[in-house]
């Protein structure tokens, strides 16, 4: 929760100051030019009025300290070269091919370019067979051990490279090279000759700021990925995805927090009459609308689809462009390690992606999956404590209870403020708290504050013990880099020094004493600061006390915007702040593109690099690199530059962070939600989707945002539910809540002065999350279950129809539905002011049925037909894949309530009467639990067979067992074969069978042991 959407608004255009080698340029926005570097590393004392606040009439940091570089980004660049015009590309020489791969050396095939950077005139090529699924690309520079430092190669110990399998035969990746008319390779797949990569008729394009390389996709691709970015879940052509970590509140279409340069292919084949396949496009199988393709030998679908994945390791700033019919990859340093894995499905390539490339996703405690109520403006304990009552009183249920930065002592991290949220008042609070079974999680900020050293009064444990240890970021000439966030002047934690990470857990080990907390939510993490360059040097003494822009609520920066659709009357308040608010929209809307046609270009220096201006300039949210970020030129301990290693500052926090929750939670699971994010992060956290806003879209996006995010391997994800930025309203936060309840991760928050939007502020917004939140905590055993599978294989939690229905194109654009694991089908209402939504129901074509949860009752449906669904305000149409076995538990106020209530069973039988599913069940907070119970599902021929696997002692009942799809009528029921004394109920019409009664029965626990359950 960065609060800055509102930030760009706020930051006047006037000019920049930047360190660039140790000096400060300024620029003036008046001309466009770029002015003479200034001696001076700060922002003088000349400015130190700043902007006068309520809150302090003296120094506050000038809003043109956040501003950058007039920089255009090449891809809108009229003057801008193409590389590709001018660049000779490599040849190929001493090459060896064995089973294993192909080596060569690349040397530069005529003059060098330096478009854009030094060009390297000698590469090294690896090509690698790696395993049976996966193949390795790797393109380095020749003298990697010399002491040229104007590249950097990721090492090893910092990102894992993907290891080679002993086992690497029968791949189904192919790798070609050619040599005409310069080196280009090609990647083909040996089942059906598709060439899933391709860089024929281009050049490969290698300088130390600068490398490219592209391939030829098929018309109408279907890609989804390369993130992070608030975007429909395909990506489409016409579109250049930046990475690159950013501080920006969720605008469409740009770069965001995290950085995931991974994206899936996927492809779909028309059976032919010979047995052939043939590739077709999605805009052929659109224009034949519901009219299916059937196979006259299955009576299924005629088409299937290949998947396959691309991943580049690299944590350079990048971009990818998409053109109708390629795909061109523009990084900014480091090397080509690039891995292609061939699925060919997409569960498969995404087991494939994180068994072996980034890790599996973290398993998470039970407590996590239940409800987290936050916002930005819980003013004290007491309001805190409200909350939670308040909760209750409307029985809602609530798990875990947040913070904003309102807790802490002046914004400064492990600290609390001694007058709202004072030490005195912690045992109280938390013991209420813990007492009901319910956890605290307080944000912390990635910037640490650093004091005035003329003050004694100013003095910061925090900042003094990282101080001597050498933890801080510094600048080129050695000095200590000292940025802006909310606590004023601020340093940063440097993870590539060697106690970074160790202070780090240390502090949270201390400050878990004062503050008894559950987990950490990191935030600011890109990483984020206020101003442009070292701007603390030399200021320190005139620590502002505000940041330099209005907060929300204060004067010129009240909040009036309300969802689309908002029923507004000339009676209510609101109808005057929404038309203040249009007014002052009309003055504040600003464009991605600049008034003025002078831009700052730099050009390639022989033998050097320009980090803080890259000579080709990516399509950045901010513009400049140093903008609302830590500068490029900050440098490591081990002199590596932040360049270099941008995209995982995030990455390493969560790391450092779960390194700490270890030591304050010895062998428990950590629980970390992070804002920047890196490929690999999921095997220590969770992710949030930013500052989002009170708006329908947002909403709608959130599902392809927590798709994507399962594409990374991070699927504890959540939105920000009723939306952070605005007001909401009844309509849209009843809708959202529900949504959010098929999220794994469940949280409302809201921004500073907004309207209150915790779900009882409206009568008809505390039933509907009451209703969703039944379902979803009867559910929590099966969503415990899937977040187990995907912890141990890589298996996805949220998924896209598409992935679980590989054989329908008509699926692969569908994100406005999605799937809860294999068996339960959301599909909410994303629009206002209706009372239907229309939705597809996938697999029909190949004979899945689908029954409604409220009532049990089978979906009529069509194949790839959108059906109308009833949907009035309050109801959130969820379905049951037949063929599942469900496993559930009675809902309780707390998942600690829930988890003591009687156990239940879903049975939604096939057309052909049979269903399967599975049951995992531990301690639920053990990293390696002492004990575990495995239970699978198997139901046919009217009876459901329970097998039982491991030692977890379970002493839950179970308490009944409901199965849909029963049209043969019903004999009695019988528990291992033996009549049982049970109550039952059967609707014939429905093909509902509700079998209860069943506690007495397995009083000792409803998985002591085997068992068999029949009713025909």
């Amino acid at each position: 929760m960065s609060r800055t959407s509102f930030l760009r608004a706020a930051l006047l255009l006037a000019h920049f100051n930047t360190l660039t080698n140790g000096q400060t340029s300024s620029f003036s926005s008046e001309s466009g030019s770029l002015a003479q570097p200034s001696s001076s590393a700060t922002v003088g004392a000349g400015e130190s009025s700043g902007t006068p606040t309520s809150f302090r009439s003296v120094f506050t940091i000038p809003a043109s300290a956040d501003v950058g570089a007039n920089v255009i980004p090449n891809i809108q660049d009229p003057q801008a070269v193409n590389a590709q015009d001018i660049c000779p590309g490599y040849k190929a020489s001493q090459v060896q091919e064995d089973e294993r791969g192909v080596t060569a050396v690349l040397m530069l095939a005529g003059k060098p370019c330096n478009v854009y950077g030094n060009d390297i005139e000698v590469l090294d090529l690896k090509v690698e067979y790696q395993a049976s699924n996966r193949l390795a690309i790797n393109i380095n520079p020749a003298n990697l051990d010399s002491s040229n430092a104007s590249y950097y190669v990721v090492p090893e110990d910092l990102i894992p490279r993907p290891k080679s399998d002993s086992a690497y035969e029968g791949s189904d990746l192919k790798f070609d090279w050619h040599n005409e008319p310069s080196f280009w390779f090609k990647v083909t797949r040996r089942s059906n000759g598709d060439i899933i990569f391709t860089t024929e008729n281009t050049h490969l394009v290698y300088e130390d700021q600068f490398i490219e390389f592209a391939s030829r996709l098929p018309t109408d691709y279907n890609l989804s990925g390369l993130g992070e970015r608030i975007h429909g879940l395909r990506l489409n052509n016409n579109f250049t995805a930046t990475i690159y970590a950013a501080d920006v509140g969720d605008p469409i279409d740009r770069n965001l927090y995290g950085s995931h340069p991974f994206y899936l292919d996927t492809r779909y084949f028309e059976a032919g009459t010979n047995g052939t396949r043939k590739l077709v496009k999605n805009s052929d199988i659109y224009e034949r609308g519901s009219s299916y393709r059937r196979d006259n030998s299955t009576g299924g679908s005629r088409y299937k689809s290949y998947s396959h994945g691309v991943y580049l390791r690299n944590l350079h700033g990048m971009e990818v462009s998409l053109k109708p019919e390629s795909l061109t990859w523009r990084v900014l340093g480091g090397n080509i390690d690039l891995f292609f894995f061939d699925g060919p499905t997409q569960a498969e390539v995404t087991k494939q992606y994180q068994v072996s490339a980034i890790g599996l996703p973290a398993m998470q405690s039970y407590w996590t999956f239940g409800y987290h109520q936050c916002r930005w403006g819980y003013r004290n304990w007491s309001e805190t404590r409200e909350i939670v009552d308040t909760m209750r009183a409307f029985d809602i249920p609530l798990e875990t209870i947040w913070l904003d930065i309102d807790y802490m002592d002046q914004y400064r991290d492990f600290t609390l403020d001694p007058v709202t949220f004072p030490p005195s008042g912690v045992k109280e609070f938390f013991d209420y708290l813990h007492g009901n079974n319910q956890h605290f999680v307080p944000i912390v900020d990635a910037a640490i504050y650093i004091p005035n050293p003329n003050n004694a009064s100013d003095a910061y444990d925090t900042y003094a013990r990282g101080n001597a240890s050498g933890v801080f970021l510094s600048n080129s000439d050695g000095s200590q880099y000292i940025g802006a966030v909310w606590p004023g002047y601020t340093v940063f934690p440097d993870w590539l020094s060697t106690s970074g990470v160790s202070w780090w857990a240390n502090e949270m080990v201390e400050w878990y004493k004062e503050v008894p907390y559950s987990g950490f939510w990191v935030d600011m993490t890109e990483v984020s600061s206020f101003c442009v360059g070292s701007c603390g040097t030399g200021n320190v003494t005139m620590n502002p006390v505000h940041p330099p822009f209005a907060l929300p609520g204060e004067e010129g920066n009240k909040i009036y915007e309300f969802p689309e659709g908002f029923n507004i009357t000339n009676a209510t308040e609101a109808a005057s702040a929404s038309s203040a608010s249009a007014s002052q929209a009309s003055k504040t809307i600003t464009t991605d593109t600049p008034s003025s046609t002078s831009y700052f270009r730099t050009t390639p220096t022989p033998g050097q690099r320009n980090v803080n201006h890259p000579p080709y300039a990516i399509n950045n949210v901010q513009g400049d690199l140093a903008v609302h970020a830590v500068s490029p030129n900050a440098t490591h301990a081990n002199g590596v530059e932040e360049y270099d290693v941008h995209n995982i500052w995030g990455h390493q926090i969560i790391n450092a962070t779960y390194q700490g929750l270890l030591s304050v939670f010895p062998g428990k699971r950590p629980f970390i939600i992070g804002r920047s994010t890196f490929a690999g992060s999921g095997k220590w956290a969770g992710h949030w989707g930013g500052d989002n806003a009170s708006k329908w879209y947002y909403m709608y996006f959130s599902i392809p945002q927590a798709l994507s995010f399962s594409l990374f391997g991070i699927p504890m994800f959540g939105v920000d539910t009723c939306g952070f930025n605005g007001n909401t309203d009844s309509e849209l936060c009843s809708r959202w809540m529900q949504l959010s309840a098929f999220f794994p991760f469940y949280r409302n928050h809201n921004t500073l002065s907004a309207l209150s939007q915790e779900p009882f502020r409206w009568s008809s917004v505390a039933e509907a999350s009451r209703t969703a939140m039944h379902i979803r905590y009867s559910l929590l055993p099966y969503m415990y279950t899937l977040f187990h599978e995907a912890h141990t294989t890589g298996s996805t939690v949220m998924r896209a129809l598409a992935w679980e229905f590989p054989n329908e194109p008509q699926l692969a654009g569908v994100d406005n539905q999605f799937l809860l694991g294999p068996s339960i089908l959301v599909t909410p209402v994303l629009e206002p002011q209706v009372d239907t939504v229309k939705g597809v129901f996938p697999g029909v074509v190949d004979g899945t049925s689908w029954y409604d949860w409220y009532t049990g009752e089978r979906v009529k449906a069509q194949a790839g037909v959108n059906t109308s669904i009833p949907a009035p305000l309050g109801h959130i149409p969820v379905f049951i894949r037949g063929g599942s076995v469900l496993p559930t538990q009675e809902p309780g106020y707390t998942t600690t309530e829930s988890r003591n209530n009687p156990w239940g069973l879903i049975v939604a039988l096939s057309d052909n009467g049979d269903a399967s599913g599975s049951l995992y069940v531990d301690d639920g907070e053990s990293i390696e639990p002492a004990a575990t119970l495995n239970i699978q599902f198997e139901a046919s021929n009217g009876k459901l067979e329970v097998d039982v696997h491991g030692e977890y002692n379970d002493t839950n009942a179970l308490g009944n067992v409901t199965i849909l799809g029963v049209w043969d009528g019903v004999a009695e029921v019988k528990l291992n074969g033996e009549s049982v004394d049970a109550r039952k109920v059967y609707n014939e019409e429905s093909g509902v069978l509700e079998v209860s009664g069943l506690n007495e029965l397995t009083s000792g626990g409803a998985w002591k042991g085997s068992w068999t359950l029949s009713w025909e």
